[in-house]
């Protein structure tokens, strides 16, 4: 198995690398690429957070800010009055910890406040320089994803010389700064950002070559979940005329790259279905400790 890595969390702790653990995606956004609407409502979040947790989700990441590709940032005021009474309601009755997925510091220190215990910054601190000082003050743990640019850029045609060698660098240098800023390393975990102002090769390719993440002695995260170069490799073979087939393929698709994750070294996958994506994790680990 991975390099164990336990990380007080809250009233929790996660035990990273004994078992793959599942993130359960829970968006409160009208746009997200998979699941944007579906949960809008505050008494239906609820329900999916709930649901998602009865099927095996051992971490809840909430996010309020679609970060789509092309996607418009919201106001400070709306993503709070997305995500905060979801967090407030459901933190007294759940058993697992959850994430803000947020980069601003207003929002972090709120969900904190609110019941949450980690946060998930898709910028690595930099979109707003307060968010180390939210971070260090709680002594929360930290999740820094490579994005190359911002979500409304990000895919652009984004260009490596060393996609894998490149992204190894910035979360070096995005660990190291957080450790200037008072944030303890043994409380960060590091995301190559599967999506995030990458190609279908790059992808492919940081997948393929997760185990060169080992060397910075972090746990390491992973969402490939649902992403375009998963609907890009299964269309073909998927009814055009069939949603729900097609949408089935997608979902079997992620569990291929959820598998190939857990095989390369990922401790937490960042899913959507959490059913399925802990059977995957059970059988993989399996293999692995085999």
């Amino acid at each position: 198995m991975n390099s164990c890595y336990p990380i007080p969390c809250g009233r929790f702790t996660l035990d990273l690398g004994k078992r793959t653990l599942i993130m359960g995606v829970l968006n409160i956004t009208p746009d997200s690429f998979s699941d944007g609407g579906r949960f809008f409502n505050g008494a239906d979040a609820i329900r999916q957070a709930e649901r998602l947790i009865a099927e095996g989700a051992d971490i809840l990441d909430i996010g309020g800010e679609s970060s789509r590709p092309f996607s418009e940032p919201v106001s400070l005021e709306e993503e709070l009055r997305r995500v905060i009474p979801v967090i407030e309601a459901i933190s007294r009755k759940i058993t697992v910890p959850i994430s803000i997925d947020t980069t601003k510091a207003e929002v972090a220190r709120a969900a904190l406040l609110s019941g949450a215990s980690i946060v998930n910054d898709i910028s690595a601190l930099r979109m707003d320089p307060r968010m180390a000082d939210v971070v260090s003050e709680f002594d929360c743990p930290l999740i820094l994803m490579h994005m190359k640019g911002s979500p409304k850029t990000m895919q652009e045609n984004p260009h490596y010389d060393d996609p894998v060698g490149e992204i190894k660098s910035f979360l070096e240098r995005a660990v190291e700064g957080a450790e200037k800023k008072g944030i303890g390393r043994a409380r960060i975990i590091v995301d190559p950002g599967i999506g995030f102002g990458k190609s279908f090769d790059h992808n492919l390719t940081l997948l393929k070559n997760l185990k060169a993440f080992e060397t910075l002695g972090l746990p390491l995260l992973v969402g490939a979940s649902r992403k375009a170069f998963i609907r890009n490799l299964v269309q073909e073979i998927s009814s055009k005329e069939d949603e729900m087939e097609a949408l089935r393929m997608i979902d079997t698709g992620t569990q291929a790259a959820t598998a190939a994750a857990i095989l390369n070294g990922a401790h937490i996958v960042r899913v959507h279905d959490v059913r399925m994506a802990a059977a995957t994790a059970r059988v993989i680990d399996a293999i692995k400790k085999g």
